[in-house]
């Protein structure tokens, strides 16, 4: 082929591929207690932070094919939620990243389906949004509770620590996560010895006299249980289990919500080329990376695969092509991530961290499904009974 004739053929090519890519991160900020470590306290840029690496990752490949990325960051409390989702929509912006609990993501969904648009869950981990409660247009980049709960089980299991002393939280969230371990414990052979409750009585978690309370408390709380080699911590309410390794009756390692935990990303993971990552954001940032600036930033990855592989921001394109088996996307994990086409759930590796290094990583060595030993975590294709994928 002539040369001229080939840079004609580039330049239309370039041409019918330029794309302008609008997206939107809607964060909708609960009141909530301090947490227990100011370690842990909230950055204002939560979540946003993650957008912005993202949009510099994909202007970068996609400014080779004349496509342009805009995302939106809005943080609103409950009751402003719609509101805020109406002016998204009305802008035009058919992608949306949401930060938000359970019920607030079904309806905002909901409201995102009537014209069409595409929202992405990147904060909350109930079983029911992957399972009865699925919506078509919803796919889930955070983890489910059964995803992280198996990751830990898989750890203990892998380490003969099939005993387990299962110790929840009375909060609604922390009663969830334990019945997410109760069913981990089944899925892969542990036994659960003993299994109590540590009430929220509502006290200070913070200052001397709340840590007090804990250190007195839970030497008695966890007295005179069965034998057991492991303490699994159910306690999303972030209440004690930051506690636990230092103030058990019995000496036991601990796993769950406190001591080792299973998370998404964390600052201080290196391996699988995540060092360029973390030095990128920080230097973006000012800050070390949390999970909701990384489970953030990997929707709006998603996002920028699908429209350079399958050359489209329209929703419904989107979505094909990431639940198509030619989708895959590399995530500093390991390994490439890709959906389960059954209840559009990204299927991740797990990070387990115990607040300094990433101990570990599950799935572990091993454990093995018919697909992919990815899907020896969450729910299975048997076990979803979502139908909206169908």
């Amino acid at each position: 082929m002539p040369l001229f004739a080939v840079l004609f053929w580039c330049a239309s090519v370039a041409a019918a591929a330029a794309i302008d890519v609008k997206a939107a991160v809607l964060r909708i900020d609960y009141p909530t207690l301090l947490p227990i470590s100011r370690y842990d306290l909230r950055p204002a840029d939560l979540g946003f932070a993650g957008a912005m690496l993202a949009d510099e990752d994909n202007g970068t490949t996609g400014s080779f094919l004349g496509h342009t990325y805009e995302t939106t960051h809005i943080a609103v409390p409950p009751e402003e939620a719609d509101v805020a989702l109406e002016r998204i929509l009305a802008d035009g912006t058919r992608l949306i990243v949401v930060l938000s609990n359970a019920e607030d993501l079904l309806r905002l969904s909901d409201k995102a389906a009537e014209v069409g648009a595409l929202v992405f869950n990147a904060q909350a981990p109930e079983i029911a949004l992957r399972d009865d409660q699925c919506r078509r247009n919803l796919l889930h980049v955070t983890p489910s509770r059964a995803m992280n709960a198996d990751a830990v089980a898989q750890f203990a299991v892998w380490k003969k620590w099939g005993d387990w002393f299962l110790v929840a939280g009375s909060n609604p969230d922390d009663v969830a996560l334990a019945d997410a371990f109760r069913r981990a414990a089944t899925k892969f052979g542990a036994e659960i010895t003993e299994d109590r409750t540590f009430e929220d009585t509502g006290g200070s978690r913070r200052t001397d006299s709340g840590h007090v309370l804990v250190q007195r408390q839970l030497p008695l709380d966890t007295q005179d249980a069965d034998d057991h080699d492991v303490v699994i911590a159910a306690d999303e309410s972030d209440y004690f289990a930051r506690y636990l390794s230092y103030h058990l009756w019995d000496p036991r390692p601990v796993m769950g919500a406190g001591g080792l935990r299973p998370i998404s990303f964390h600052g201080a993971h290196e391996a699988w080329g995540a060092t360029q990552y973390q030095t990128r954001f920080e230097e973006l940032t000012g800050r070390y990376v949390q999970p909701e600036d990384y489970d953030v930033w990997l929707a709006l990855r998603v996002i920028g695969e699908a429209v350079i592989r399958a050359n489209t921001a329209e929703p419904e394109g989107v979505r094909d092509y990431t639940l198509s088996d030619a989708f895959e996307l590399a995530a500093f994990k390991g390994q490439k991530v890709t959906f389960r086409d059954w209840n559009g759930q990204l299927r991740q590796p797990i990070l387990l961290y115990d607040g300094m290094i990433t101990v570990s990583v599950s799935p572990q060595e091993g454990f093995l499904h018919q697909v992919s030993p990815l899907d020896t975590m969450g729910l299975d294709r048997p076990e979803s009974q979502c139908t909206a994928f169908e």
